[in-house]
């Protein structure tokens, strides 16, 4: 694959992050219109996407399982390494929760569209399979060390077991991956008029998203901290792609599945820890810069990878 087909999969991307950002810094939308567009496209035009992505993948596919275990392999190491380093930090409780969250959490926004572009429509069903795995294992092990460590400003709710699961299936994305995986478990046939609600809905949420994802960038956070903020977004963007893909690698994927594993991987952090962290007490603005560092260094950092590891 020529050099041009790396960059018209992954500059189209990156320019509408790009836009994003510059439409949120022209004030073109007041600042109160974009927390209820992020929201519409998590609730409503993200579910479109990953319902009949998931519900009409095949998960006894070959590749599904190294994919899989190759994704949610890379958290729980990622996880692992945050825990064992806790000791050693001298950070605060909220402080360690944003680098923990910026060691684990994935931008599928960013992720998908690249995928799709380099290896062609068959790669969404992958990139959802892929997503079934990561969203799961990131948010459950994210809500854990929030609730362990973060420190609300009208403090600590009772986080009881049952609070624990509310938290999860109230997660659009989550409720989302476990819906279409309900369809395709129990092999419920196409209902054609509902699927192409869905399909219409999915053709905008990434557009959408990745314009949301430039908006939410914010840069001064980053000088704020930078050394900090700059170690945990190479670990993320660096060290974490090559987790993912070593793990599918080793287990056998073909060529398809270890180039969404590493784009995964290597995709930036997501903006919605920056919500969590808001929300639940964590470091926001910690969050906030290690979002905006690595979304920036990703347009770099993931065809680099995927040149260097003949993905592409």
């Amino acid at each position: 694959m020529t050099s041009i087909t790396i960059l018209n999969g992954i500059v189209p991307v990156f320019l509408l992050i790009a836009l994003g950002y510059g439409l949120k810094k022209s004030g073109f939308l007041p600042l109160n219109v974009w927390p209820p567009i992020e929201k519409f496209a998590i609730y409503v035009l993200y579910p479109g996407f990953l319902v009949p992505a998931i519900w009409h993948a095949n998960l006894s596919g070959f590749s599904t399982g190294p994919i899989t275990i190759g994704v949610a392999g890379s958290v729980v190491i990622g996880a692992a390494f945050g825990f064992a380093l806790k000791p050693f930090l001298k950070l605060s409780g909220p402080t360690f929760t944003s680098v923990f969250q910026g060691l684990i959490r994935f931008n599928s926004f960013v992720f998908v569209p690249v995928a799709a572009s380099i290896f062609g429509p068959d790669a969404n069903s992958l990139s959802a399979v892929a997503i079934s795995a990561l969203i799961p294992a990131s948010n459950m092990i994210s809500i854990l060390v929030l609730a362990r460590w973060g420190e609300p400003e009208g403090g600590t709710p009772d986080r009881t077991p049952l609070w624990f699961v509310k938290t999860l299936l109230t997660n659009p994305i989550f409720a989302s991956c476990l819906i279409g995986l309900f369809l395709n478990f129990l092999q419920v046939p196409d209902i054609t008029f509902a699927e192409k609600a869905l399909n219409m809905l999915g053709e905008a949420a990434i557009p959408t998203g990745l314009i949301l994802a430039g908006a939410g960038l914010s840069f001064g956070y980053v000088w704020r901290r930078p050394v900090l903020v700059g170690l945990v977004s190479l670990f993320k963007i660096l060290i974490m792609p090559i987790l993912a893909w070593s793990i599918c690698y080793a287990l056998g994927g073909d060529r398809m599945a270890q180039g969404i594993a590493l784009a995964c991987g290597a995709a930036p952090c997501a903006a919605a820890a920056y919500v969590q962290a808001r929300h639940m007490g964590g470091d926001a603005t910690l969050m906030a810069g290690i979002v905006a560092l690595t979304t920036t260094l990703s347009a770099v950092t993931m065809p680099l990878l995927l040149w260097l590891f003949h993905l592409v």
